[in-house]
Order: structure tokens, then C-alpha cells, then sequence
């Protein structure tokens, strides 16, 4: 499945608001988010947003599962699984997090 520029820049815009579930980005997840950026040959000034996002987590507004194309659900519900299992635990508020997000995906 190939992505356009702005929906692998939105996948990283929730990949990011799910490394912020649990209030704590940690070096794992953060090297999980930066090795996603390099699969997905981000742009350096796409990265430093990326990064950016991992300093302060995206504005939940602009994190609307609404606007997830139904092409793309799949991956990025994936992709939310991985960051949030990647330091080695998952807490309740990323698992209602996910399970949240998994049904608004499946809603539509």
C-alpha cells in the first residue's frame, strides 16, 4: 500500500499522539517512531516535525480517527499497537486508547 506525503505525515501524527497515551515517551518508542520515519522516507523537515511531535505530543484536534482513509485503518491501527507495546508494557489508558481507536475505525 503506498501512502501520498500527507497521509504518512497524519500516520505519524497519530503514531505520535499514541507514544503520548501514557504521558511518558520512552527511548524505545522513540526509536521505534524514528525507525517508522526512515521506512516511510520521510523528508528532513518531516522528521523534525516528527521529533517535534515526540517533544509535545500533537493537538488532539488534528488527531481525528474520522479522517483515517478506510484504505488505511488497518495500518494504522498496526502502527498504534506497535508504538504502544514498545517499551516492553502496556498501561490501561493505552489499552482503552487502543481499543477506542480500534472501534472508531471500525464504525464507519
Amino acid at each position: 500500500m503506498e501512502l501520498s506525503h500527507a497521509e504518512r505525515l497524519e500516520l505519524m501524527k497519530f503514531v505520535c499522539s499514541f507514544v503520548w497515551t501514557d504521558l511518558n515517551v520512552s527511548q524505545p518508542e522513540r526509536d521505534l517512531v524514528m525507525r517508522i520515519t526512515g521506512a516511510l522516507r520521510l523528508s528532513d523537515q518531516e522528521v523534525e516535525q516528527v521529533k517535534g511531535w515526540l517533544d509535545v505530543p500533537p493537538d488532539p484536534e488534528e488527531v481525528d480517527p474520522n479522517r483515517v482513509p478506510a484504505a488505511h485503518r488497518e495500518l494504522f491501527l498496526k502502527m498504534a499497537e506497535m508504538v504502544v507495546a514498545a517499551d516492553g508494557r502496556v498501561v490501561p489508558a493505552e489499552r482503552e486508547s487502543l481499543a477506542l481507536f480500534r472501534d472508531l475505525l471500525a464504525g464507519e
